[in-house]
């Protein structure tokens, strides 16, 4: 699928025109209701203020949480439009629902330059149904729809696909980025290309690793998932995390590897710890020496150093999960030492969103990739080649 030839809202006039935009809203609360994290609606305003600046009628939509298809104030956006109004420096019209009469009232009353917001697209069983009904009452608001929201873009619902059945269709500036930037990673990478996969399972991960093997020169596999190909090794792993079922499968991948070309790199070494706690007693062993009752909780040392090494000399790195139990102090070493590498190395860097965005955030080294992806389910379903309906529905360049 070649996400690369899409419209965007540069394609389009958009002046007067009432712009409907789904955006990821989809923000952190604490207990007295204030957002903790403006990222999402940061990624979002380069979008909205081109529209704004175009004199766009601008008509936003979003979820947030999972209010399961009932009217909850707990998920009420109400925060997000006051987040907005500062941001832009002008009050955001909150609706009080998402269909409804105050959605309606206001997005007719719109001059140009004026923005909406309307209420949790979720509060609406509908939406996640991909209801056609509902879809066309959410498209008649608008004369236009912009895609944003990378995050759910690999959900087919009624804002983030539906819509664009009624409505002409393209993508916002968030959007463009990331299918611009991990599409040429993928389709054209500059050499070598190497991919870091953790995080828990192997079974989470297939499709991606299929994928990536007939792309990439080097594989790092670390974190929990890297249990099963020791396992596959031979080697004892302890109580570590490992799918027994998946042994085989993971014999079969380091086998493809070596079939392609591709250097496939596991742990050589392991921090391992007695119980599955922070506290928990812990030391460095081998791969092939991991004693019974104890379980491997992040990459050694030599590990951390052999990593590095294959990473320092790229052209291109997509990361996607972390190489130990990363928000445990104890176990953090191995991602710093991994994040380090990838700062380090000049390479074009795309870190694939969700646990590997976060800790890349928390060790500070953000502003030294070139891409965060916004997105985790989604980052990873583009990685592994399969079709975003939240983009795939949007309308072709001529």
């Amino acid at each position: 699928m070649n996400y690369l030839n899409k419209k965007t809202v540069e394609d389009i006039d958009v002046t007067g025109k009432r712009v409907l935009v789904r955006c990821d809203f989809n923000v952190p609360f604490d207990d007295q209701g204030n957002i903790t994290d403006t990222k999402r609606i940061d990624g979002a305003m380069k979008t909205i203020r081109y529209l704004v600046d175009h004199k766009a009628k601008v008509i936003l939509c979003s979820h947030l949480g999972r209010p399961k298809g009932e009217f909850n104030p707990k998920y009420s956006l109400k925060p997000v439009a006051k987040c907005l109004s500062e941001k832009l420096g002008f009050p955001v019209k909150m609706a009080s629902d998402v269909i409804g009469e105050s959605a309606r009232s206001i997005a007719a009353s719109l001059k140009g330059g004026e923005v909406e917001l309307l209420e949790n697209v979720r509060f609406h069983k509908e939406e996640e149904k991909n209801d056609p009904a509902f879809a066309k009452e959410l498209a008649s608001l608008a004369d236009i729809y912009v895609n944003d929201a990378f995050g759910t873009a690999h959900r087919a619902h009624a804002s983030t696909a539906g819509v664009a059945d009624y409505l002409p269709a393209v993508c916002g500036f968030l959007i463009q980025k990331e299918i611009t930037i991990m599409g040429k990673a993928l389709s054209d990478p500059k050499r070598p290309f190497v991919a870091i996969l953790g995080g828990a399972k192997v079974s989470d991960k297939i499709s991606v690793i299929t994928n990536l093997l007939t792309k990439v020169n080097t594989l790092i596999i670390g974190g929990g998932m890297a249990y099963t190909f020791l396992r596959a090794k031979g080697y004892s792993v302890g109580t570590s995390l490992c799918e027994e079922d998946k042994v085989d499968l993971a014999k079969e991948i380091m086998a493809s590897a070596e079939k392609k070309g591709v250097k496939l790199l596991l742990p050589v070494d392991n921090k391992i710890g007695h119980e599955f706690k922070p506290d928990t007693e812990a030391k460095v062993v081998d791969s092939d020496q991991i004693p019974d009752g104890w379980m491997g909780l992040d990459i050694g040392p030599k590990t951390q150093k052999l990593f590095a090494s294959a990473i320092s000399g790229a052209g291109t790195v997509v990361w996607n999960g972390p190489m130990g139990l990363s928000e445990w102090e104890n176990f953090e070493s191995g991602t710093v030492a991994v994040a380090q590498a990838v700062a380090d190395s000049g390479a074009i860097s795309i870190i694939g969103g969700g646990d590997s965005a976060a800790a890349v955030e928390k060790f500070g080294f953000a502003d030294k990739m070139t891409h965060i992806s916004t997105g985790g389910g989604a980052s990873l379903e583009f990685l592994e080649g399969k079709i975003l309906p939240g983009i795939a529905c949007l309308n072709d360049k001529d």
